[in-house]
């Protein structure tokens, strides 16, 4: 793990990557995505971690690509599409990783910060949190940004923010969808935390089937959808776990699972 980039993993298996930068704005500069990218792919098969936080240190949760660097390589073409190609493949890890991934949200997240956000399961922002994509206003459409966004709110809202590059606030990020809950700063972890907890109390196989299949059923046809997604049921149930927890439940006794 490099210094950009920090990995804590608590008793309860909850691993927590801060990203640590702070006088960067913590941006996703190439060395941070590679630092993310290669957590990502540890976290994938380490049997501690059941779910996954991302943090940032400082009052910058994340302020998007590192402007300086692009400015430094804006006549090198080839740089700039393994950026966002990079940024991309980062963002995908996020979805595809078997485990759920919560991002705890404290200042801005802009740009492709704000698609770090989306890109994420969950997210729980302190109430001083604000959002943006504001590429317009550079003359740079945030149009990597616009995947994970329009993913997670509706069009038109989606549009407003990529339209106007306007911040908006935790609160109005919580109406519209981007995140999940908006708490008071200073409640933040205790939010984050329990709600990781709660999740990494569960089946680590059952929820590696339920994420999977999420992302899989949402961009299918309804028929095809449940048609998929009942297969996927059926699969589950001869699962060791599956019966395990059927059988807890009706003997009204906590669950032993083996996450299998």
């Amino acid at each position: 793990m490099t210094d950009l980039l920090t990995r804590n993993t608590n008793d309860n298996g909850v691993t927590t990557l801060t990203l640590n930068q702070p006088d960067r704005r913590n941006s996703l500069s190439m060395s941070m995505l590679d630092a993310l990218s290669d957590a990502l792919t540890h976290i994938k098969t380490d049997d501690a971690t059941r779910v996954v936080v991302i943090a940032a240190a400082g009052k910058v949760f994340c302020a998007g690509h590192d402007l300086k660097e692009i400015r430094d390589q804006l006549d090198t073409h080839e740089f700039q599409l393994a950026l966002f190609k990079r940024c991309s493949e980062v963002m995908q890890q996020i979805v595809n990783l078997p485990k759920p991934v919560i991002a705890r949200v404290a200042g801005v997240a802009t740009a492709a910060g704000c698609q770090l956000v989306a890109s994420c399961d969950l997210a729980v922002a302190a109430d001083s949190a604000r959002f943006a994509t504001p590429g317009v206003n550079i003359g740079l459409f945030c149009s990597t940004p616009m995947v994970a966004l329009s993913r997670n709110v509706s069009r038109k809202h989606a549009m407003e923010m990529l339209l106007t590059g306007e911040m908006i606030s935790a609160g109005r990020a919580e109406q519209l969808g981007l995140v999940n809950r908006v708490v008071e700063e200073s409640q933040l972890d205790e939010a984050v935390y329990a709600m990781a907890r709660t999740i990494a109390e569960k089946s680590g196989h059952t929820l590696k089937i339920g994420k999977d299949a999420f992302y899989k059923q949402v961009e299918m046809p309804l028929a095809e959808a449940y048609e998929y997604t009942s297969g996927v049921m059926a699969e589950n149930m001869r699962a060791d776990d599956a019966r395990e927890g059927i059988c807890a439940f009706l003997d009204k006794r906590k669950p032993e699972w083996k996450d299998s």
